[in-house]
């Protein structure tokens, strides 16, 4: 099973009742979607409209399987009846989190040329000109305003999750490389990013530090999905919807853990429920999301119950929160990292060039042993501007640290794990190893299978 995080624990065997979440936060979500990556997948289960029934499609997988989804999915919606009812969705959210599931909505809104309630054709399913959107990403328009004052109709129920201490998977724009929806198929810079880039920046000002935001394309054999990426700075997980096909190909895999650079990766929609071969050759994606009616429209009871029982499929009461936590704190924590006998991480010579050594070394004041830990997994080193990094982003055992330039990449991710004091590399799902076990100084440092010995274990700056 996954390695255990500050705030989160997977359980090997799901107990007999769910074990309830207290509140929490976003970045204990990310950090434990990091800390299954490779090992375990969430499953998950979409609930579409009637907003007065949004945990019917949950009840049905547990129904078949005897188990609830180890993720809930609903809408904020679009429909009049449908939106006057989202307090329902807002409730059963707080609920399904409590009960120990992990909470992800979408928003099918409606186009700012149209009511800010509408049916689907016409209204959500709808073609506008570049004109259009053009105004209505263009601030001080007509149009402009009218979609911030749909943004800010929602913004309440988001909040009420907020103060209740849910952290959501909030997936908007989804499938924005696709033509059937009115923010779609408008790659570039001032296309879909652009739009959503603009939401981000507008809930973040709302005060919405409770969303983890997840991009989403749908598995277009166009590809090029990369041209719709807002950038690394709006995006906490990378998602993919999978219609063209039953599974996603090794391609599709591929273009996603490309585009992500070491941030969680997950399938945000499909129809099929995943076996033992998609589980088993593509390890890395963190949830799965079956879309409503397809649950049982597309699969037999005894594929759904295979996929529940498989053995890296976490459910509800296999996913659990330890501690309600709070916050993280937003500033980079600056000093040593102490290790093996006391020793510290160290740059070798205080070298600044990129590949550097990065070695342990006996602790001394100075700035070879001086290390960033930023919020956003990377771990700096002040002198050098560079940053702790797997040396050709390798993920074999024995891969060396270096230093090199900050880049953003899944090389230089690390989550750390208070409980067991590693420093793990997701894109490799390997922690940080002094290489065998040896205390004397110049150790290298490399990566290798977590194992919670003592040459794996390390105490970061206050």
């Amino acid at each position: 099973m996954a390695a255990l995080t500050a705030a989160l624990v997977v359980t090997p065997a799901a107990p007999p009742t769910a074990q309830a979440f207290p509140p929490g936060s976003k970045q204990a979500v990310i950090d434990y979607l990091h800390s299954i990556t490779g090992s375990s997948v969430v499953s998950g289960q979409h609930n579409k409209e009637p907003a007065t029934l949004p945990g019917q499609y949950t009840q049905q997988v547990k129904d078949i399987t005897g188990q609830y989804p180890g993720l809930w999915g609903g809408d904020l919606m679009f429909r009049a009846d449908d939106a006057a009812n989202r307090q329902r969705v807002v409730d059963k959210a707080k609920t399904e989190w409590a009960n120990g599931s992990l909470v992800a909505l979408t928003w099918h809104a409606c186009s700012p040329t149209v009511g800010s309630t509408c049916e689907f054709d016409g209204g959500v399913k709808k073609q506008i000109s570049q004109g259009d959107f053009d105004q209505i990403v263009t601030g001080g328009t007509g149009l402009n305003q009218t979609w911030r004052q749909r943004m800010a109709e929602v913004v309440p129920y988001l909040r009420q999750l907020r103060d209740a201490g849910v952290p959501v998977l909030w997936r908007p724009f989804h499938e924005m490389n696709e033509t059937w929806n009115w923010w779609g198929a408008r790659p570039g810079g001032n296309g879909g990013a652009k739009i959503y880039q603009q939401m981000k920046d507008y809930f973040d000002a709302q005060g919405l530090d409770n969303l983890i935001w997840v991009w989403n394309v749908q598995d277009n054999p166009a590809g090029n999905w990369a041209s719709y990426y807002p950038g690394h700075a709006y995006v906490d997980v990378v998602s993919l919807d999978v219609w063209y096909k039953g599974h996603p190909s090794q391609s599709d895999y591929q273009q996603i853990q490309s585009i992500a650079g070491g941030k969680p990766i997950a399938i945000g929609e499909m129809g099929k429920v995943p076996n033992d071969a998609l589980l088993t050759s593509q390890p890395r994606w963190s949830y799965f999301m079956i879309w409503s009616e397809q649950l049982r429209g597309s699969n037999s009871d005894a594929e759904i119950r295979s996929a529940y029982f498989h053995p890296r499929v976490l459910n509800q009461g296999e996913v659990h929160v330890e501690s309600g936590g709070g916050p993280p704190d937003p500033a980079s924590r600056t000093g040593p990292i102490v290790g093996l006998a006391g020793k510290c991480v160290d740059v070798a010579a205080s070298g600044t060039a990129n590949g550097t050594v990065v070695q342990l070394y006996t602790c001394a004041p100075g700035v070879a042993q001086t290390w960033e830990v930023r919020p956003d997994g990377t771990i700096r080193n002040p002198n050098s501007n560079r940053c702790l990094d797997v040396a050709g982003g390798g993920t074999a055992n024995g891969t060396q640290v270096q230093l090199w330039d900050c880049n953003g990449t899944g090389a230089q991710q690390w989550v750390y794990s208070s409980m067991t004091q590693s420093l793990r590399n997701p894109q490799a799902s390997r922690c940080l190893d002094v290489t065998g076990g040896s205390t004397a100084n110049g150790t290298r440092l490399q990566i290798w299978d977590c194992n919670g010995r003592a040459n794996q274990r390390w105490i970061l700056p206050v």
